[in-house]
């Protein structure tokens, strides 16, 4: 189920279910709605955005006021993420998925938010969008790419193609805007070579691994499995919790893999990570391209979680073409 697409003159509501709002600072703020109103959208806030406690977070309480508040509003007409965090799966069992089923909206954003997104996904069907915070749009420069991409995704139903941006940045460019290096992009890294189709499935992949044995994960039977995480993030680490996920009975029928880039401080080189991949069994006869444009490295794309897309992964070319379809 797709929520109607965004349009100019809608209103788009920001709201904090993990870390609060309070963190950003306010020229960001300031910047991401300017972006967000040159578009032609109207930008109001959750009551509890600022809501802090010693965790920089909010109570459970006021989060899922904020979120249900968000998707009841007829006014409102996208839902975006202030920022993600560590705490979103706290709300999962709070949330009335019939209110949201019956009022289907476009929310988007990334990293910790991937438990709402997947959770929502599974239990309503509708299709969640990982892609930019509200708080990306402060990124004071190099947004084009994932400006394009979010707009592709949520502001009409024609099928996008995911290509390698010209370059990218790890730089905290939240705490120096001026100060920022742009790497030239060699390409995707195809790791195994293969054509796919299948559903869209994944997000942050520590976050997705807090879902197993729940009722808030989808199902992976016949997925495109796209995955990232942050600086947390090791070759150990990610080896396992790969692992973990590629134990789930339904992994066996994965179509194809996306890898996110990594973040310089993981250390996890091209040369580990094609290791590790080419260690998995469950893995020998799909599809898989690392170093797509998705996930904590900027900029990066918007990826509709639970539509079809088809993959092309060749040395020679790749494609990751999103249908936008059920």
């Amino acid at each position: 189920m797709f929520a109607p697409k965004l349009m100019p003159g809608d209103e788009i509501r920001i709201i904090a279910p993990a870390t609060s709002m309070i963190i950003l600072k306010e020229a960001q703020l300031d910047l991401a709605v300017e972006r967000l109103t040159k578009l032609g959208f109207k930008v109001t806030f959750g009551k509890n955005a600022d809501a802090h406690d010693e965790f920089y977070s909010s109570s459970i309480e006021e989060r899922i006021e904020d979120l249900h508040d968000a998707f009841i509003d007829p006014n409102v007409k996208g839902i975006l993420t202030a920022i993600g965090g560590y705490n979103s799966n706290q709300l999962l069992k709070y949330i009335d998925f019939h209110l949201i089923a019956r009022n289907p909206k476009i929310l988007c954003g990334y990293s910790d938010i991937t438990a709402l997104q997947l959770a929502i996904y599974q239990k309503t069907g509708l299709v969640t969008y990982s892609g930019p915070h509200f708080s990306t749009f402060g990124v004071k420069y190099g947004l084009e790419y994932t400006l394009d991409s979010f707009l592709d995704a949520v502001t009409n139903d024609a099928p996008y193609e995911i290509s390698p941006s010209e370059t990218w940045s790890d730089d905290a460019w939240y705490l120096e805007q001026e100060n920022r290096v742009f790497h030239e992009n060699d390409g995707y890294m195809v790791i195994r070579e293969g054509e796919a189709r299948g559903r869209l499935i994944g997000g942050n992949l520590c976050t997705m691994n807090l879902l197993q044995g729940t009722e808030f994960m989808p199902n992976l039977k016949d997925s495109i499995l796209f995955m990232e995480d942050d600086e947390e993030s090791h070759s150990r680490s990610f080896d396992r919790d790969l692992q973990s996920l590629l134990h789930l009975p339904d992994a066996a029928s994965i179509k194809a893999l996306l890898i996110g880039r990594f973040q310089k401080n993981s250390n996890i080189t091209e040369e580990a990570l094609r290791k590790i991949i080419l260690s998995k069994e469950e893995l020998r006869n799909i599809p898989i391209i690392a170093n797509v444009n998705i996930g904590h490295v900027q900029p990066f794309a918007t990826v509709p979680i639970g539509s079809i897309a088809t993959i092309k992964a060749d040395k020679e070319e790749t494609e990751i073409f999103i249908e936008q379809t059920e």
